[in-house]
């Protein structure tokens, strides 16, 4: 695949999955782990989502030091542009409080972070912050590529959880459907090299 198609894969891809999370936030039934967290320190810190996100991503990365983890651009792509994203989502769209409305709105988001992922992980520049730290864990301790990430987000979300983040129905919708769906999207995207980099329906380099 010519680089240029790459970039701009990379580019569209770490766009929509900024926005979808803003989708998700907006439609007000629950979100994925992370953006638990970052409810959660968003409200005690008056900081926006979208900072919150970036520093997390910061802190992430001094993770990956002692796991010996190298960032490649897609990693530094991915800290730079998904907070910033989602926060002009959060400025554009309105809450949504009426039930179908609400569960729409998630959908939307979850279908759109599908395939934002496959084109990020198609684009081959290297995984996210946080999905870096679970790849480290599994390189370096010896960690199955699932148990990391179930550590981690389990981790994630009750931190998240006590510090009054969102945990609802559409957390439980996204940690069962997002592995399938990006299964689906990947292929669609991928170059050999990134398909080959995934575990079962379960890839191991989502954009955040």
């Amino acid at each position: 695949m010519p680089l240029i198609h790459r970039l701009l894969r990379l580019a569209v891809g770490l766009f929509a999955y900024g926005f979808a999370i803003a989708l998700m936030v907006r439609a007000g039934i629950g979100v994925a782990p992370w953006d638990v967290l970052t409810q959660g320190l968003s409200k005690h810190t008056g900081l926006s989502f979208g900072l919150v996100t970036f520093l997390t991503s910061l802190v992430v990365l001094l993770l990956w030091i002692p796991l010996r983890q190298r960032p490649r651009f897609g990693t530094v792509a991915n800290t730079l542009s998904i907070g910033p994203v989602a926060d002009f989502g959060l400025h554009v769209l309105p809450q949504q409080s009426v039930w179908w409305a609400q569960g729409l709105t998630f959908a939307g988001g979850l279908l759109l972070l599908a395939v934002a992922s496959g084109l990020y992980i198609g684009a081959d520049f290297g995984p996210g912050p946080r999905d870096g730290l679970m790849l480290g864990l599994h390189r370096r301790l010896g960690w199955r590529v699932g148990v990391a990430r179930t550590a981690i987000e389990v981790t994630v979300l009750a931190a998240g959880w006590l510090l009054g983040g969102q945990v609802g129905i559409g957390t439980a919708a996204e940690a069962l459907l997002i592995g399938p769906l990006v299964a689906i999207t990947l292929p669609l995207f991928a170059r050999r090299r990134a398909v080959a980099a995934t575990t079962g329906s379960t890839p191991v380099a989502v954009a955040t």
